[in-house]
């Protein structure tokens, strides 16, 4: 069938646009033929939306389904960024994916005051990957049994994670109780993938060997039972880590505060804790910063990780202190989800800002690009942290954004 033919077929409803891939034996075709069909059923035009080089042969069944094309986001950059990591050292242009005008500049100053400082030290003090599941007992007793069985089985689920993949390992599983329900929550070490998927898969086949060898009664009700926890804000990831922990810091003299920001160190530290903690607070958040998820969700963008997971990489603390005259301060990611495999890692603009960090692929050793990638997202939350709080407090939020930040048509 050529294409008008197609398109009459989706236009009576005897063909559906999920079917178009296998109909066409071209998934380019097919994202050809699904966006005339849009353009012809609303009578608008999406040239716009299908200038792409993404080429949806190699990304339907990995990355996208029923593609009609891409969706571009500007890239701006911030930099140069002084960090002494264990895995990020030395200094960094670090891609940033927004439409808010001003977050960059915003950043890039922040940037600038941390690197005049001496940089920016970091440390990783947790990394491991969780998922939950669920399973269903009779009753406490048996969820009793069942949780005991879990703990002296621990080894045998870290060998069968070992048949699943040879980049990763089962680390830990703490186990949770209520009444008759039994959540084990297997964490992994994942090298350098984000390690959702690899995560999903072990977890499964450590179901299926529960469901057949422990020998009370059960029932797995799902492979993640929420206490993972995956894409929605918990303490329970505040307080035990999901993806990597990693801590920010650093101290800025009083000349560099009052040469860049025009302020003192006791306005920024005033401000921090008025604002981020007993405003938060107050607030009933989970989380205590400015605008964490603003800085992560661009880097996540710019380098293809999992967008949902914006939602628990973006919790933490914003701590400052005043040092004589010269500020502290540092930033607590308590579950920053990030990889440099697998994903949105391999597409051709993200696997270009990834190579521009010097992280695109596996690390040597397994791990350390996802670590570096870690530190330098954490840095830059830092960076613009202060400088969000040193606009606050000079009472320069609105004219900034007014300046940049308003729409130009």
């Amino acid at each position: 069938m050529n294409v008008d033919e197609i398109l009459e077929k989706l236009e009576k409803g005897e063909i559906s646009i999920s079917r178009l891939d296998q109909a066409l034996k071209s998934s380019n075709l097919a994202a050809l033929v699904r966006r005339l069909y849009l353009e012809r059923k609303y009578n608008v035009k999406l040239s716009a939306i299908a200038s792409t080089l993404l080429d949806f042969e190699d990304l339907v069944g990995h990355n996208i389904e029923n593609p009609i094309g891409a969706v571009q986001v500007p890239i701006g950059i911030v930099g140069p960024l002084k960090i002494n990591g264990d895995y990020a050292k030395g200094e960094f242009f670090v891609p940033m994916a927004t439409t808010e005008g001003a977050l960059v500049a915003g950043v890039n100053r922040g940037v600038k005051t941390l690197t005049l400082s001496g940089g920016v030290k970091t440390k990783i003090l947790y990394d491991g990957m969780a998922r939950a599941p669920l399973i269903w007992t009779p009753n406490v007793e048996e969820a009793s049994k069942l949780s005991l069985w879990l703990k002296s089985n621990f080894s045998q689920f870290k060998e069968l994670t070992k048949q699943v993949t040879s980049h990763g390992e089962l680390k830990d599983m703490q186990v949770f109780v209520v009444g008759n329900m039994v959540w084990p929550r297997f964490v992994f070490n994942t090298a350098d993938a984000m390690g959702m998927n690899m995560a999903t898969i072990a977890s499964d086949r450590i179901c299926k060997y529960i469901d057949d060898s422990y020998e009370g009664p059960h029932k797995c009700v799902s492979l993640s039972g929420n206490l993972c926890v995956d894409k929605k804000p918990s303490y329970l990831d505040k307080l035990l880590g999901r993806g990597k922990y990693v801590i920010a810091e650093s101290i800025i003299k009083k000349e560099i505060l009052k040469d860049v920001m025009r302020l003192t160190s006791y306005e920024i530290d005033y401000i921090n804790k008025s604002k981020n903690l007993l405003g938060n607070a107050v607030s009933g958040s989970l989380s205590y910063n400015a605008q964490f998820a603003n800085i992560i969700a661009a880097i996540f963008l710019a380098t293809g990780q999992d967008l949902a997971q914006v939602v628990e990489s973006s919790l933490g603390y914003v701590w400052t202190e005043t040092r004589g005259e010269d500020l502290y301060i540092s930033v607590t990611l308590t579950s920053l989800e990030v990889g440099t495999v697998g994903g949105g890692t391999w597409l051709p603009t993200q696997k270009e800002a990834l190579q521009l960090l010097g992280i695109a692929g596996g690390g040597n050793p397994q791990g350390s690009n996802a670590l570096k990638l870690a530190e330098i997202i954490a840095s830059t939350a830092l960076a613009g942290e202060l400088n969000l709080l040193a606009a606050q407090a000079a009472g320069e939020l609105a004219s900034a954004h007014e300046k940049l930040g308003r729409t130009k048509k």
